[in-house]
């Protein structure tokens, strides 16, 4: 059988990738400003995941959940926004 999916360790994946994204790369100020950002709302998911794995009630879990999603939103605009002004 194939390894099973765990959706915890792939934000965490995610989160270090954006990480070593950023460290490779030279920054101007503008790039350093959405790095900062970028990496913030990378681990925020898996950090609001975690949380909502121990919730106390289906209404906490819910609550980060919804921030979860918020944040990968705001990851992808970032990550987005960098690869637009690239080109």
């Amino acid at each position: 059988m194939g390894k099973s999916f765990d959706l915890s360790e792939s934000l965490e994946d995610f989160a270090t990738s954006v990480i070593l994204l950023y460290d490779k790369k030279p920054l101007s100020f503008s790039g350093e400003y959405l790095a900062k950002q970028g990496i913030r709302s990378s681990y925020s998911v898996a950090l609001n995941y975690a949380e909502a794995l121990g919730a106390g009630s289906i209404k906490d879990k819910t609550h980060k959940l919804r921030l979860c999603i918020k944040e990968l939103r705001e990851s992808l605009s970032n990550l987005n926004v960098q690869k637009k002004s690239i080109f």
